[in-house]
């Protein structure tokens, strides 16, 4: 059987478990909207604990993650670990609140918890930002599912991407968020096993830790621009406390992601929620561990083999290249993974329209199955579309953080201020609620428009997100007379004194220092892979290309001139895209000198001279004979060069102060020289020479490996 069929046959297996387990909560599922949105407020601490790893990662962590860490090496690191704490942070005090309100109030929504009111304009405003950031969130889910089936069954994103709309619709109509859960625990438990077992394999293949470091550092000197080894990344305009910063506010913003919390609007009490917090973390930190580990390894074993735009099919190729079977089974935890965490977002749209934007339609259970069709289908078409935007629409990372970080801006500062017991108005949360979108929309579009697609600075749209929300917050505060309570911004709180104050900033400040300083030390600069010395063997092939041949009559004593002008990249030239090294000619030509009887001939003289810039070389050449000129230093091809730098050594291959591009000329000048005669009576008769010339452009292609 072959390689393809195995994992097929895997696949199709454990897909069939998965849908089996998420299919059997028709049996215990009740036809009532409640059940169907929070499962009747009943769930096992256990199971929602699962669900909620599995939906918060899913589609991000297998495929985007992996991505990510194939791109950046050790730096990753600081995501894992800085959004983990903040995650904490929101299940310790954020979720506690969230679960009191939604079980005193009987919420079903994130979006119901912006107002003391149902159907109050902040409400639906709420509604209507979830279900767009949401949408984008499944299409991501729906593209992630793509990218595993066409990465390991090599089917098109597009038949990934209606397989996972069937499937999403078949959870939410079979048993709603009952469904999703079941199918989250169940793969879940799959993955971790199966991960695990990948990990050890691949560390095993690359020659365990440390081999697998000493692989990142190679293919760290190999690239310039490359860090795969360093604990910071280059280039953080911003410093890299804004960029850690942008993390913990990321992972802060679990807190509002409508399908995790709606897993927490599923447990019964506050004990349950301490118990599933425990559950989450002893949970998803050693997964977390395991994908860093395995997006190491990606980079590790193919490196040169998948372009850096595929980063995010690491995990399936490496999957499929270690074992089909275990591939297969890869694949179909990343798809259910995807799948069910769609149908979390489906099914937090439903009830945000339901309860916030049509409250009428809360207790009319077909309608919001037909809400539910609706939104799938509006989630794969996003995902449709986003195929034909290559890099930032087909990108399930790029797509998860924009959606993650625009909800975590819409709802996180919001129930903050909230929990401080501040009761804000309609405007003010309205307010509150478009600067977050404006701030994470623009930077959004500044890392298309000026940062090749990458975040500006490095720094997460939760930064401007969040910041923007609470700078409207303080800003609406300010409005107020410091007699009226809604001048504090703090709400029950009291306003910190000055002292208090004080000593809070030499805190921040004495962390920011502390976090600059050690990136100023450790960061590397954008160029240091290449500035490694070492010992590097150097291959290349010299390419000639003819740019002009001709030939002309030259009386003697005189000389002609042949211009070029070569078009670099600003005229998009023939040669623009090539290293350009040289140029050389070659002169041929036959002394036509006619001799009398009594007298000898003498060859002629004839030269060359090659200009390019301020540089040149002159040759008197015989028939036939080559010259050139070069500004790259080509001695080194096919050498070992020591105790050098890979950025020397480029530099000595590319000349940057001559590129080849501009204006070039060739000058051929004749001297003609008469033989003797006997009789002196006589002389011979040469007036010049036919010459005719070949006139080439010298390219250069090299490879620089170090030894």
């Amino acid at each position: 059987m072959s390689e393809e069929l195995l994992i097929l046959f895997s696949f199709l297996l454990f897909m069939g478990i998965f849908a089996g387990v998420g299919i059997a909560s028709m049996w215990v599922k009740q036809d009532t909207t409640d059940d169907y949105l929070v499962a009747g407020r009943g769930m096992h601490p256990a199971l929602a604990a699962l669900s909620a790893v599995s939906t918060w990662n899913s589609g991000y962590m297998f495929i985007g993650f992996i991505g990510f860490i194939f791109l950046q090496g050790y730096s990753a690191i600081w995501i894992a670990l800085v959004s983990t704490i903040g995650q904490l942070v929101a299940w310790i005090w954020l979720y506690k609140y969230i679960q009191k309100e939604g079980s005193e109030r009987n919420l079903r929504s994130l979006s119901s918890l912006v107002s003391s009111k149902s159907g109050a304009p902040e409400a639906k405003l709420a509604a209507v930002l979830s279900v767009f950031f949401l949408a984008i969130y499944a299409a991501a889910q729906l593209t992630a599912g793509g990218v595993a089936l066409k990465s390991m069954l090599n089917w098109s994103e597009i038949i990934g991407i209606l397989i996972g709309f069937v499937l999403v619709v078949a959870y939410c109509y079979a048993g709603g968020i009952r469904a999703s859960i079941w199918t989250d625990a169940a793969q879940s438990t799959v993955m971790i096993v199966g991960s695990t077992i990948l990990c050890v394999v691949a560390l095993s293949k690359v020659g365990g830790l440390s081999g697998l470091h000493d692989r990142l550092a190679f293919i760290s000197a190999e690239n310039p621009g490359v860090n795969l080894v360093d604990i910071y990344p280059s280039g953080l305009t911003f410093g890299a406390t804004l960029w850690i910063a942008a993390f913990f506010l990321g992972g802060l913003g679990v807190a509002g992601q409508p399908q995790v919390v709606s897993r927490v609007m599923t447990l019964k009490d506050d004990s349950d929620r301490k118990e599933a917090m425990v559950w989450f973390f002893v949970w998803q930190t050693p997964f977390i561990a395991l994908m860093f580990l395995i997006g190491l390894a990606c980079r590790a074993i193919f490196d040169g083999v998948i372009a850096p735009e595929d980063a995010q099919t690491g995990l399936p190729e490496l999957a499929q290249s270690l074992n089909p079977i275990l591939g297969g089974v890869i694949l179909a935890s990343i798809f259910a993974a995807t799948m069910s965490t769609a149908d979390s977002q489906v099914l937090a749209c439903t009830a945000a329209i339901t309860d916030d934007i049509k409250p009428e339609w809360n207790q009319d259970h077909g309608k919001t199955k037909k809400v539910t069709l609706a939104i799938a289908a509006l989630a794969t078409g996003i995902s449709l579309v986003g195929q034909l935007f290559p890099g930032f629409g087909d990108s399930v990372f790029a797509l998860v953080v924009f959606a993650v970080y625009g909800l975590g801006g819409i709802f996180v500062p919001l129930i903050l201020i909230r929990m401080m017991g501040y009761e804000p108005d309609s405007k003010h949360t309205i307010s509150m609620m478009v600067a977050a979108l404006l701030g994470v929309l623009v930077w959004t579009v500044a890392s298309v428009l000026f940062a090749d697609g990458d975040w500006p600075g490095g720094v997460f749209p939760s930064v401007p997100g969040i910041g923007a929300a609470f700078a409207v917050h303080f800003g609406y505060c300010l409005r107020y007379e410091k007699s009226d309570a809604k001048s504090n911004p703090f709400g029950r709180y009291k306003m910190p004194t000055r002292q208090i104050s004080a000593i809070g900033a030499a805190i921040l400040l004495t962390f920011v220092v502390a976090i600059e300083t050690s990136y100023l030390v450790a960061a590397p600069s954008e160029e240091s892979s290449a500035n490694r010395i070492g010992d590097y063997e150097v291959t290349g092939n010299l390419t000639y290309y003819e740019i002009a041949s001709d030939s002309e009559y030259i009386l003697d004593g005189e000389d002609t001139t042949i211009e070029l002008n070569i078009g670099g990249p600003e005229e998009d030239g023939e040669f623009s895209m090539l290293n350009v090294v040289g140029v050389r000619a070659t002169l041929t030509y036959a002394d036509d000198e006619q001799s009398p009887v009594g007298c000898g001939s003498a060859e002629d003289s004839v030269s060359g001279n090659l200009m390019y810039s301020d540089l040149q070389v002159t040759e008197e050449v015989i028939s036939g004979q080559m010259f050139q000129l070069l500004w790259a230093n080509v001695s080194v091809l096919d050498t070992t060069v020591s105790n050098m730098s890979k950025s020397d050594i480029i530099d000595m291959l590319e000349n940057p102060d001559y590129l080849g591009f501009g204006d070039h000329s060739l000058q051929i000048s004749v001297d003609v020289n008469k033989g003797d005669c006997i009789d002196p009576f006589r002389e011979t008769s040469d007036d010049g020479e036919d010459v005719s010339y070949l006139w080439e452009l010298i390219t250069l292609d090299y490879s620089i490996t170090m030894v």
